[in-house]
């Protein structure tokens, strides 16, 4: 579904990633940890047409998408959820939502996608009326990742949605986005430790220093030592 060939990009003259290569098969999850500040948000970013320089190849259902406009991107079905969630706090719950399905792509499905939310996410149905500014840390970030769902993304990239939420939050949001995935979304996932995300996982890569360090199975990232020294302090 997804193949990145040496993938390079810069913020002004600093090179972050270095000849970056990953794919993603339909249907699956993969993830992507690293140390904060190497690399992985810029690879999200890079794929969604936020990073303006870049060189190497992103094939997106055999089309090369490198380069793309994002609006192009979400109406060929990528969406971008981010770390920082990128809501519009004085709006509500259904406003920001119903912003989400605001790619052509999206207008035609919006009732229909607005439905399976509620049902994926039924805070959100209760809370529908609510500011999103008033909405808790774990709220907002299911609030991020269901307005991504409202473009009717076939392919979501979402940063770090565990960041900063609490273990009970954090497994809720994690059960979540497993079900999405069984509802048929392929999913590329940035996350900082293993644990959380092992039983989810199709495949696991490791970027450190802008480069793939690693690339295998949940239980292969399990078993490497130095994997287990740098997520898991062991």
């Amino acid at each position: 579904m997804l193949k990145i060939t040496n993938l390079n990009a810069w913020y002004g003259e600093a090179q972050v990633l270095k000849q970056v290569n990953v794919s993603v098969d339909q249907g699956d999850v993969v993830v992507m940890l690293g140390p904060n500040g190497h690399g992985k948000t810029t690879l999200l970013k890079a794929i969604c047409g936020l990073v303006e320089k870049t060189d190497g190849d992103i094939v997106y259902q055999g089309s090369s998408i490198n380069g793309l406009a994002t609006e192009k991107l979400v109406n060929m079905g990528v969406a971008y959820i981010a770390e920082n969630r990128e809501l519009f706090p004085y709006m509500t719950v259904l406003e920001n939502l119903k912003l989400g399905a605001y790619a052509k792509a999206a207008r035609p499905y919006e009732k229909e996608n607005l439905e399976k939310i509620f049902e994926l996410f039924p805070r959100l149905k209760e809370r529908r009326s609510q500011m999103a500014s008033t909405m808790s840390g774990g709220e907002a970030k299911m609030l991020a990742v269901a307005r991504g769902l409202m473009s009717n993304a076939q392919f979501l990239c979402i940063d770090e949605p565990s960041l900063g939420l609490q273990p009970s939050l954090r497994m809720e949001l994690f059960s979540t986005i497993s079900e999405i995935n069984r509802q048929g979304k392929t999913i590329f996932l940035v996350e900082q430790n293993i644990p959380h995300i092992s039983d989810l996982a199709d495949k696991i890569y490791v970027m450190e220093e802008g480069r793939i360090s690693f690339e295998g199975s949940s239980e292969d990232a399990l078993g490497n030592e130095h994997l287990k020294e740098i997520f898991l302090g062991m």
